[in-house]
């Protein structure tokens, strides 16, 4: 074997994209509420970018402005060239002291209610164990087996009538009911168990008969097989509907009454609002809430000063230049997403009056060419955003969509064919609901004709069932 160097040229095309650029693109992409945590971060690092406001003014009714001491201070102590002041309070730390608390996990939460609980020795540390296996659900889905083998090696081997035993322990004493389940069906009836020990208003009969549907007819429920439960069961409809009512205040995910996020509040980047007086739709920016940036004046003029040092100077012009390059990707975030925003009132003003069912294919190849931009900008910008409309608030990506034409000849998109499907099935007969097939002829009289594989498609990606589980007894 023969190995050999060698030079070879080669031409090529290769795109790379420059640092600025592809933060400029990030800046694009971010929510509001995001680019709002992005300036605040860039204020407190950057002393060259401050905010615009109303200019103080002295005794004299001249504008107060910094002493040149002062900001030649504060670029040192930026620099490391001096010791902050002792009675100046740390930035840092006092965001870390404004900070909310970090919420205690599922396992924190359950482990202090397994160290309060009186258990035998022996099953104090397998409990434990078995509280670091369940997922966000509260549900232990790991087999004995594996627990077993996951003791520390230090520790003697318990045998599987032990683990089982620590998991029944941590189903019974630990709350809410229903934590350790294996399965949905030990889950609604650990519940189902809580309840039975304080029945209140709900009565022992109907605690029993839901209790004979989730022991014994659980599938046939899901498949919404009422007329065969009752023959089975013994039970009238009345009182299976009685007990499914039941049911429903029983959860298939416990753990989540302890962990369950908070959802995070929605910041409508735009506001589109009704014109009146011209019958028109207008479309604005929410950024009331907006900083108006700028450079520091003291600071530009100190790094044109022959008489500022070398190193202070270096310092002044990188963060200038940083400063300056935000304000700008701001302002260019602005003027793209009103462009996009102001395409979107004009070719959408059906959806505005009437609803999602008259949205209109709006393609973002389209948007692109009419406001001469590349297509992954006009992504970018519509990515993560929501709009506050007479509508309601709204996906702004919601807005693009392809689509097909009626048989009139109007454009309809796929989205205003789901919200019309969603409309027809809500309207239907629940004892005799309709089927794919019926629902494309359903549609075909609005004039939309699709396929009934697409109809079962939307149907799914709605979450509507099939007419048998849809069926009411």
């Amino acid at each position: 074997m023969r190995f050999e160097a060698s030079q070879h040229m080669k031409l090529g095309q290769h795109m790379k994209l420059a640092p600025r650029m592809i933060q400029s693109m990030e800046i694009l992409q971010m929510p509001l509420g995001e680019l709002q945590e992005r300036i605040e971060q860039e204020l407190e690092n950057n002393p060259t970018l401050e905010i615009v406001e109303p200019v103080a003014e002295g005794e004299d009714g001249q504008p107060v402005t910094p002493g040149r001491s002062s900001v030649r201070e504060r670029i040192e102590r930026a620099t490391g060239l001096a010791p902050r002041s002792t009675g100046e309070r740390d930035a840092k730390m006092d965001a870390m002291a404004s900070a909310p608390a970090r919420k205690a996990s599922l396992q924190e939460q359950l482990l202090e209610q397994w160290h309060l609980v009186d258990v035998k020795e022996n099953l104090r540390a397998l409990g434990e164990l078995v509280i670091s296996f369940l997922d966000d659900d509260g549900f232990l889905r790991t087999p004995v087996e594996t627990i077993i083998d996951r003791v520390p090696g230090d520790r003697a081997k318990p045998t599987a009538a032990e683990v089982e035993e620590a998991i029944g322990a941590v189903q019974l004493l630990l709350e809410p009911a229903g934590v350790a389940a294996r399965d949905r069906r030990e889950c609604l009836l650990l519940q189902l168990s809580a309840m039975e020990a304080e029945p209140g208003e709900v009565g022992v009969e109907l605690i029993e008969q839901t209790r004979t549907l989730i022991e014994h007819h659980l599938e046939d429920l899901t498949q919404n097989r009422l007329p065969r439960i009752a023959e089975k069961a013994g039970l009238t409809l009345a009182q299976i509907k009685g007990a499914m009512g039941l049911m429903r205040r029983l959860s298939l995910a416990p753990a989540r009454q302890l962990v369950d996020d908070e959802p995070t509040p929605i910041v409508p980047d735009a506001i589109v609002e009704y014109d009146a007086d011209h019958d028109r739709y207008i479309g604005f920016l929410n950024d009331s809430r907006m900083p108006q940036l700028s450079l520091n004046r003291e600071y530009a003029l100190m790094a044109k000063d022959r008489g500022t040092d070398k190193q202070s100077k270096e310092f002044l012009r990188t963060n200038l230049g940083n400063a300056q390059w935000l304000i700008d990707a701001v302002q260019q975030r602005k003027r793209t997403l009103e462009r996009v925003i102001g395409v979107v009132v004009e070719a959408q003003r059906e959806f505005f009056d009437y609803g999602p069912q008259a949205l209109k294919p709006l393609p973002m190849t389209q948007v692109a060419e009419q406001l001469g931009i590349h297509v992954a900008t006009v992504s970018r910008a519509v990515a993560e955003k929501y709009v506050q409309t007479p509508r309601g608030i709204v996906a702004l990506r919601k807005f693009f969509t392809g689509g097909t034409v009626t048989e009139s000849g109007e454009d309809v998109s796929w989205d205003a064919i789901r919200a019309a499907l969603q409309d027809v099935i809500a309207a239907e007969d629940k004892a005799r609901p309709l089927s794919d097939e019926a629902l494309v002829e359903e549609l075909k009289k609005r004039g939309i004709e699709i396929a009934r594989r697409t109809i079962a498609k939307y149907r799914d990606q709605l979450k509507i069932p099939p007419a048998r589980l849809r069926k009411a007894y």
